[in-house]
């Protein structure tokens, strides 16, 4: 019998808290949290990336969904997930690959946490949409949580408010179940 594990995803645009946020619930739920593939693929890449690699982190993305769900304890925290990658092909490629959608739908996450834009966005080499780019895709993230009918709380605040806001959504969720 497969063990039930309630899964939560930290969404949002670049430089929104997301790494921290899932590492800090994971603490506090004394679970594991899926760790972001992209950005160490795309650091360590000696040449601009293209289409297929974007679409190896999709695949080295659901190998570590599926690895670390073994390792959760009740709940499996995500520092990123597919929808991010869907809109990444779309907004630089114009293209999605045949079966995101369909893994999309078929996810069975459990709640969404979108985080908002109101910290400030830190560039560094491998952050691509700053500014208004940013509203852009919290509203564009948004959207697409609405048309798959997924479950979502918006996470605000700065600071300790922000990992307290968080907290409360999860415990909230969790508490309903």
């Amino acid at each position: 019998m497969e063990k039930e594990i309630k899964r939560i995803v930290l969404i949002g645009a670049e430089s929104t808290g997301k790494t921290e946020l899932s590492e800090f619930l994971s603490g506090k739920y004394n679970t594991v949290s899926v760790p972001e593939y992209a950005r160490e693929y795309i650091e360590n890449l000696k040449r601009p990336y293209i289409y297929d690699d974007v679409e190896h982190i999709a695949d080295k993305q659901i190998e570590l969904e599926n690895e670390y769900y073994q390792k959760a304890n009740k709940i499996l925290f995500y520092d990123t997930y597919l929808i991010i990658t869907k809109i990444w092909f779309k907004l630089v490629f114009n293209k999605v690959p045949d079966w995101i959608d369909e893994k999309i739908k078929d996810s069975n996450i459990d709640l969404f946490l979108l985080c908002n834009n109101d910290i400030p966005w830190i560039p560094d080499p491998v952050r691509e949409n700053g500014g208004a780019m940013r509203e852009q895709l919290f509203e564009i993230y948004k959207e697409e949580l609405n048309r798959l009918g997924f479950n979502y709380k918006i996470v605000k605040g700065k600071g300790d408010d922000r990992f307290n806001n968080a907290l409360k959504h999860v415990n909230e969720f969790l508490d309903r179940k």
